[in-house]
C-alpha cells in the first residue's frame, strides 16, 4: 500500500479519536483513561516501530512525559495557591498522547493554540450564556483542536504566523 494512504488513514483515525475525546469532554468534563492511555501507547509504538513516524522515538517518549508533566506541574502549582484543581489530569493525559504522536517539539505550538482558542471560547461562552467567571469549562476540546491543526499543518505557528508578526 502507498505510504501516503497509510499516513492519511492513521491521521484520519487519530483525528476521529481526538474529535471523539473533544465531544466527550465538552459534555461530561471527562477524558476517559480507556481512550487516552491507548492513544499514548499507540503514539509511542507508532513512532518507535513505523518507518512512517511523525516524530523520532526519543521525541515521542519525551513528548509523552513532558506533555503530562507540564500540565501536572501547572495544576500542582495552582492547587498550592488556590487549594483546588485548576485543570483536570485528563487534559494532561491528552497532551501526553499528543506529545507521544507528534513529539515534544509540537507541545509549545499545541499549548499556545489551545490556550488562545480556549480563551476565545471562554469569552464567547461568557458573552452568549452569561456564565460567571467561576464556572469551569473543558480545556480538552481546545487541546484536541490544536493537536489536529499541528498534525495536519506541523509547525504552523513557526512557519506562517511568527514570521509575519516579527
Amino acid at each position: 500500500m502507498d505510504p501516503k494512504i497509510i499516513i492519511w488513514i492513521i491521521q484520519s483515525l487519530l483525528i476521529l479519536a481526538l474529535l471523539y475525546l473533544a465531544h466527550i469532554d465538552w459534555h461530561t468534563f471527562r477524558l476517559p483513561n480507556a481512550i487516552t492511555f491507548p492513544l499514548i501507547i499507540l503514539g509511542i509504538a507508532f513512532n518507535v516501530f513505523s518507518d512512517l513516524r511523525f516524530a523520532t522515538p526519543s521525541s515521542a517518549f519525551i513528548g509523552a512525559f513532558l506533555g503530562y508533566g507540564l500540565l501536572w506541574a501547572l495544576n500542582t502549582g495552582y492547587r498550592l495557591l488556590k487549594n483546588r484543581d485548576g485543570i483536570g489530569m485528563g487534559d494532561a493525559k491528552l497532551l501526553a498522547a499528543l506529545g507521544s504522536w507528534l513529539g515534544w517539539s509540537a507541545l509549545p505550538s499545541i499549548l499556545l493554540m489551545a490556550s488562545v482558542t480556549g480563551m476565545l471560547g471562554g469569552i464567547i461562552l461568557l458573552k452568549l450564556h452569561g456564565h460567571h467567571l467561576q464556572k469551569a469549562f473543558p480545556f480538552g476540546p481546545f487541546l484536541a483542536i490544536a493537536g489536529i491543526i499541528e498534525l495536519l499543518w506541523p509547525q504552523l505557528i513557526q512557519t506562517l504566523i511568527l514570521p509575519n508578526l516579527i
